[in-house]
């Protein structure tokens, strides 16, 4: 189930993970996941991620990453499919992604020789 109706869609190529969220949404219909249940996996695949940054592992921290970005949307995906969307869980996912986004960009400037300037503003 898409967002947009479809007069007002468009090519959005941060939008891979969809295709993946749906099955997700659809595997998990009919279970007790709930939509915040798959929010509380996509922050722990993103923790993983940032484990995996500190430490250098950049392949898994890829892998992480976009498995964050699958879930983040299959969260929605499922509020949709289960006819349960609330503004709790869009608080709640909207909350979780600044706060991984930060500290994504932190864990990069701690193993860079980067700017903390230019990665607060980033």
């Amino acid at each position: 189930m898409s967002k947009l109706p479809a007069e007002h869609r468009f090519l959005d190529l941060s939008d891979y993970g969809r295709a993946p969220a749906r099955w997700i949404a659809n595997s998990l219909k009919g279970t007790a996941v709930t939509p915040i249940h798959v929010t509380l996996m996509f922050i722990l695949s993103g923790i993983i991620a940032i484990a995996c940054i500190l430490t250098r592992q950049f392949w898994l921290a890829a892998f992480f990453l976009v498995l964050k970005s699958i879930l983040d949307a299959a969260d929605g995906e499922l509020a949709r499919v289960k006819n349960t969307p609330s503004y709790t869980g869009r608080y709640f996912d909207s909350v979780s992604d600044i706060i991984l986004n930060f500290f994504f960009l932190y864990s990069i400037f701690s193993i860079t020789e980067g700017s903390l300037v230019l990665a607060v503003a980033a």
